[in-house]
């Protein structure tokens, strides 16, 4: 292809990577140039594992934390994004060492051995290695304390910390396994069928939300980077390119979304909660479960069951001090507005509370997208569209984006502030209630999604 050809293909680079490109492709075609020789294959390919961090096909398509940055990297370079799920740590790096791959993006930490044989793009999250038994086991205090040998994913992180751990302690019993995954040693581990593994803070987060009897005896490793993994031998323009992406979805607030999407509910954990929920959802949410799909429409049958557990545990007689009443915890004043005769009614709470969550989500400015948009109405159902709108505004006067989830949760605790409240058209509010409150649902909802998921999954295997 010509220089000019190149050019026009070209042109939808950002400036900055236009300008690399062509200074190393046109002034010196004969130099191989990792960034100018994916922007002329039109192609990303992208190696990850399967995984709720990483990459799994939900109900909308793909999804996953380390697909939705490599997406937007592909559309930050104007080409088309190819993923290839592995199975394994080593293939994965074997692919990119011999140039099949263009990076690796598993969400993996940066360990020294893995330093000499690759080059990384920048760090972009911190994780620590977390020891993990089951709740009611003797805690182990240390690698020298255990009474039985670790399990961890073979190639993986874990895997190489162990094997430098084996230096110093040479009787450390530990194996490593290739027909498991990380989250299915964890599932493992809760269910008693392993003693130890070895968990990432931000996959043992998710997972605890499902299995609340993983339990965390101690600190294997202190904060590690989490870095892409690039090919050794080729020069350095897509490593800039990525820390030239990186520092732009860093700065233009991206990042911060997506780690809140798929991290920002879940960095909080209380075991007696998450099992007393877990509990519910198998025993007492089955006779409502009808009417909560009844009523649903098109919104999720369980994010309102989810709702519905934060304010009232599933009690249709459940009365708070300030008189709301219900499974729904209606105020007199929205059970008149909503029809509802009897708030204690199962049934017509769930009516009512269903249509009026639904008629605040109307109410949401019609720009803001989801999930951004249910979780400020499901603010403004606990404290009000008013309480709700002066925390918007005063998100937007300290800089922040009133329409990201991210950044008004963290004014919502201003509201019952003096120095703030004053200010407000509304006045004050319990908004550090309101915060909590959509981060439970939040919570309650992903368990939800995974128990009905599994449920889903054990009746086709029965099937078949």
């Amino acid at each position: 292809m010509g220089c000019m050809g190149f050019i026009r293909k070209l042109k939808r680079l950002p400036g900055y990577l236009l300008a690399t490109v062509l200074l190393a492709s046109c002034t010196q075609p004969e130099v191989p140039n990792a960034l100018s020789e994916l922007i002329d294959r039109q192609v990303l390919r992208v190696g990850t594992l399967y995984g709720l961090t990483t990459y799994y096909n939900g109900v909308d398509g793909p999804m996953g934390f380390e697909y939705e940055l490599a997406q937007g990297f592909a559309d930050y370079l104007g080409i088309e994004l190819q993923v290839y799920p592995y199975y394994s740590y080593n293939s994965l790096l074997e692919q990119v060492a011999s140039g099949n791959l263009d990076i690796v993006a598993a969400g993996d930490a940066i360990s020294p051995q893995l330093a000499n044989r690759f080059k990384f793009g920048p760090a972009y999250q911190q994780v620590s290695q977390k020891l993990v038994y089951r709740q009611g086991a003797t805690r182990p205090a240390n690698l020298e304390s255990l009474s039985a040998p670790i399990l961890v994913v073979e190639g993986s992180s874990h895997a190489r910390t162990l094997r430098n751990e084996n230096v110093a302690l040479p009787d450390l019993k530990w194996r490593v396994t290739d027909d498991r995954d990380a989250e299915e040693l964890l599932q493992m581990v809760a269910e008693g069928e392993l003693t130890y593994t070895v968990a990432d803070t931000n996959i043992l987060d998710l997972q605890r939300r499902r299995y609340p009897q993983l339990s965390i005896g101690f600190t294997l490793r202190q904060l590690q980077s989490i870095a892409w993994v690039l090919n050794a031998d080729q020069d350095d323009s897509l490593r800039a390119a990525l820390i030239e992406y990186f520092g732009m979805i860093q700065q233009n607030g991206t990042f911060k979304v997506l780690e809140e999407k798929y991290f920002g509910h879940v960095r909080q954990f209380n075991y007696v909660d998450t099992r007393a929920f877990i509990q519910a959802a198998e025993s007492v949410l089955p006779q409502y479960q009808p009417l909560f799909q009844q009523y649903a429409g098109a919104m999720d049958w369980r994010l309102l069951a989810a709702m519905s557990y934060q304010e009232s545990h599933w009690k249709p007689d459940a009365t708070s001090y300030t008189g709301v009443k219900g499974l729904m915890m209606l105020t007199r004043d929205t059970a008149r507005e909503m029809n509802v005769s009897s708030r204690t009614d199962a049934e017509q709470s769930i009516r009512g509370g269903t249509e009026y969550f639904a008629s605040l989500l109307e109410r949401i400015p019609a720009r803001i997208a989801s999930p951004d948009r249910i979780w400020l109405a499901l603010a403004a159902y606990n404290i009000g569209l008013g309480h709700l709108e002066d925390a918007r505004v005063l998100t937007q006067k300290q800089g922040g984006n009133p329409d990201l989830w991210v950044d008004v949760k963290q004014r919502l605790p201003l509201l019952r502030q003096k120095k703030y409240y004053r200010i407000t058209k509304f006045g004050y509010a319990r908004g550090d209630e309101a915060l909590q409150y959509v981060e439970n649902i939040r919570r309650y909802y992903d368990t939800l999604v995974w128990l009905d998921e599994r449920q889903t999954a054990q009746v086709r295997y029965s099937m078949e």
